[in-house]
C-alpha cells in the first residue's frame, strides 16, 4: 500500500467554516497556509523562503475569518502551502505544482512522477475542490469571493494600489464591489495587480463563471494586513462594501 501525503495526526486538507451561516456570500481562500506535509520535508527552501509569498498570501485567512464573522458567510479555507499544489490553479497547468515561484527554484517539485503528483492531487486538491462544488450544489451561494494578499513589490516594481479586485464574467459585480469600496486617497486596481485567465484560473473560471453565479476575487496588499489592526481595518472596509455590491447587482440581502 503506498505510504499516505498526511500522517493521522497532521491537519486536514483544509477546513470550513460557518456553513450554516445565513449570507448569500460564499468565501474561499485558496493560499491561506504556509505549512507543509511532514512527508514532503521542507521542498528544498530555508524556513525564510516559506515565509514569503510564493508559499501563502500573508494575512488572507485572517481577514477571511473575519469576514465571514461579519458577514456571517461561509469558509473554506486550504490547509497546505500552494507551494504544494495550488488549489487555484487547474491540474493541467505548471504553476498548478511550481518548479519554480516567482524567481526561486522549488527543489522538492522538480521531476515529479506521475504517481507523487496524482498523490497531492487526491489529498489537497480534490478534497478542497468537491467539498466547495458540494456546498455550492447544497446552498446555491448569491455569490463566491476569494481572499488574497499580494506582495507590495514585485520584481523591484512597486505596486500602487491598496487592493484589487479580479473578475471574468462578473463584470457588473466586480464594478460594484469596487464603486462601494471607492474613497479618497484609496487605489483600487481592476483586474490588478493580476487578470483572471480561463487557462490558469480556477475559483472564479469554474466555481462562479461555468455555473453562472457571480464570482471574483479580493487582493488586498500585504503590508496593510500585517497586524490584527489592518486585518480590523479591512474586514470593516470591506464587510459593507460587499453587502452594498451583492444588492447593487440584485442579489439576495445578506
Amino acid at each position: 500500500m503506498p505510504m499516505a501525503l498526511l500522517a493521522a495526526d497532521e491537519p486536514p486538507p483544509f477546513t470550513a467554516h460557518n456553513l450554516a451561516g445565513a449570507s448569500p456570500c460564499l468565501l474561499l481562500c485558496e493560499h491561506a497556509s504556509n505549512r507543509l506535509p511532514r512527508r514532503l520535508g521542507d521542498l528544498g527552501l530555508p524556513p525564510a523562503e516559506l515565509r514569503r509569498h510564493i508559499a501563502w498570501d500573508i494575512g488572507a485567512l485572517s481577514l477571511a475569518e473575519a469576514l465571514s464573522r461579519r458577514l456571517d458567510a461561509a469558509l473554506f479555507a486550504t490547509g497546505y502551502s500552494r507551494l504544494v499544489i495550488d488549489c487555484n490553479r487547474p491540474l493541467s497547468v505548471p504553476s498548478s505544482i511550481p518548479e519554480r515561484s516567482e524567481d526561486t527554484v522549488i527543489p522538492g517539485n522538480l521531476g515529479l512522477d506521475p504517481a507523487a503528483r496524482a498523490m497531492r492531487e487526491a489529498t489537497l486538491f480534490h478534497p478542497f475542490q468537491a467539498a466547495v462544488a458540494g456546498h455550492i450544489e447544497a446552498r446555491r451561494p448569491g455569490c463566491i469571493i476569494g481572499v488574497h494578499s499580494f506582495t507590495p513589490v514585485y520584481r523591484g516594481v512597486a505596486r500602487p494600489w491598496q487592493a484589487g479586485v479580479l473578475f471574468g464574467a462578473a463584470e457588473g459585480f466586480g464594478r460594484a464591489l469596487l464603486g462601494a469600496l471607492a474613497a479618497p486617497g484609496l487605489c483600487l486596481g481592476e483586474n490588478e495587480p493580476y487578470r483572471i485567465e480561463i487557462e490558469e484560473d480556477y475559483t472564479v473560471p469554474v466555481h462562479g463563471d461555468a455555473r453562472g453565479l457571480p464570482a471574483l476575487l479580493i487582493e488586498v496588499r500585504q503590508d496593510l494586513l500585517a497586524d490584527a489592526a489592518g486585518i480590523a481595518h479591512w474586514a470593516g472596509r470591506l464587510e459593507p462594501a460587499i453587502r452594498q455590491a451583492i444588492a447593487a447587482c440584485d442579489g439576495p440581502a445578506g
